[in-house]
């Protein structure tokens, strides 16, 4: 039987030996989401059959989700898009079937028209019959002014969350308990918005800021860990939308949930005391906006809520199997 703890463990010693190998500046240490290439922000994600979208997904929603989460990574450093590479595998024709790669190839053009990413180019090689589909998508954009790190962050700063959470973890629960349903949950889960204005926006005024893929709770430990930092995050300062509390609630077991799900592609940044986000973002950005905590000097972690200290959960977010 596969043991997961060996597969992060190998992951684990993987990384540490590419970090040997990305020696330029521009890699900024393999310790961030991006790499910024002079003006250039550069960025790969790559999304997995059965890992990262259910196989039963409409094609165009795994095209539009490719697109969108290699956006939001350029979001997280305030770049304008300004293309992309893609790497297609393609399955092994089926009589009788439409083209998956067709419709796949409509949702990702559907996400790159709405955000402004051109598609310059890239690969396609055919599966082996019955291979899982491993999609990947480079992105590059421009910076439009500061580029901010995970590693700026300094203790005192605060912890600024721009979006809402747990709407993806909460509908992707929906279609694996029900793989017909829909709603603004599954919605959010299949077609994530990347926060591009509000990353211009930020950006120029960020000690440290990442998008939130993972979960909340991981990436903040990720992002304090690369500024040497710890955090004290309030759980009841959790936004959730009104879609979220009527399917799971809003009690401390459902923050837990919404914290470590994953999928939100929410700009989580550190800011200096005397800012404000709510006053910098764009009028029209419409976007949930909370101060959920902020950055200690020590490298403790202390999640709260109203009734007192919360512990933290074994696993703070979806780390990869």
């Amino acid at each position: 039987m596969r043991n997961r703890e060996d597969d992060l463990t190998r992951e684990t010693a993987l990384l540490a030996h590419l970090r040997t190998l990305a020696t330029h500046p521009a890699a900024r240490g393999l310790a961030d989401d991006a790499a910024l290439l002079g003006d250039l922000v550069l960025t790969h994600d790559t999304i997995v059959e059965g890992v990262h979208y259910l196989p039963a997904d409409p094609p165009e929603s795994v095209g539009w989700k490719l697109a969108a989460v290699n956006l939001s990574d350029l979001a997280a450093k305030g770049a304008e898009p300004a293309g992309a590479l893609l790497s297609l595998t393609v399955a092994p024709a089926q009589a009788g079937t439409s083209s998956w790669e067709e419709r796949f190839l409509d949702g990702l053009h559907e996400a790159c028209t709405a955000f402004g990413l051109p598609l310059l180019g890239g690969d396609t090689v055919v599966l082996p019959a019955g291979a899982p589909r491993v999609l990947g998508l480079s992105a590059f954009g421009r910076a439009t002014g500061p580029v901010p790190s995970r590693s700026g962050g300094r203790a005192g700063d605060l912890l600024w969350l721009i979006s809402t959470l747990g709407d993806a973890a909460a509908g992707l629960r929906q279609l694996q308990a029900d793989p017909s349903a829909l709603g603004a949950l599954v919605e959010a889960y299949r077609r994530p918005r990347p926060l591009l204005a509000e990353g211009r926006a930020l950006a120029p005024h960020a000690s440290a800021m990442m998008d939130v893929s993972d979960g909340l709770l991981l990436d903040a430990r990720r992002l304090a860990e690369a500024s040497g930092c710890g955090w004290r995050i309030d759980l009841a300062a959790f936004p959730l939308s009104p879609a979220f509390r009527q399917a799971v609630g809003e009690d401390r077991s459902a923050r837990l949930f919404a914290a470590t799900g994953g999928d939100d592609y929410a700009l989580l940044g550190a800011f200096p005391l005397d800012f404000d986000p709510r006053l910098t973002l764009p009028k029209d950005s419409g976007a949930t906006v909370a101060l959920v905590g902020e950055l200690t000097r020590s490298g403790v972690f202390a999640l709260a809520d109203a009734l007192g200290p919360v512990p933290l959960p074994e696993r703070l977010g979806y780390e990869h199997d």
